[in-house]
């Protein structure tokens, strides 16, 4: 069952959360926040153990994003159901890009969110 997930600005993201980013690697590999983890939508159930460890390491929420903001809603409530503090990016990457923070890509060319 869908619920509604708590939600926040991307510029009230603190510059030092734990963020997961929940693209498919292409879209990760054309640009990212540095200092994310990256495990695609489709892998989260299988790596959830990973996503636990983050989540306990981290100091506070785990902040999901995608691009839009959709994909990384749909895992916030599958994340809240295994008991985890998780808020979804408003805008994601989109948003992220739109206002100025740091994005970093994994070739030579400049980032930009695909």
């Amino acid at each position: 069952m869908f619920h509604q997930v708590p939600e926040i600005g991307v510029d009230k993201v603190p510059g030092d959360a734990a963020l997961l980013d929940v693209r498919e690697p292409d879209e990760w590999a054309a640009g990212h926040a540095e200092g994310a983890l990256h495990i695609p939508m489709g892998e989260v159930v299988q790596r959830l153990d990973e996503i636990q460890q983050t989540a306990a390491d981290a100091d506070g929420p785990l902040y999901v994003v995608c691009r839009a903001g959709g994909r990384s809603a749909q895992v916030v409530n599958y994340l809240r159901q295994h008991d985890l503090d998780a808020i979804n990016v408003d805008g994601g990457m989109q948003s992220w890009s739109a206002t100025g923070r740091p994005l970093k890509a994994d070739g030579p060319e400049a980032p930009f969110i695909l």
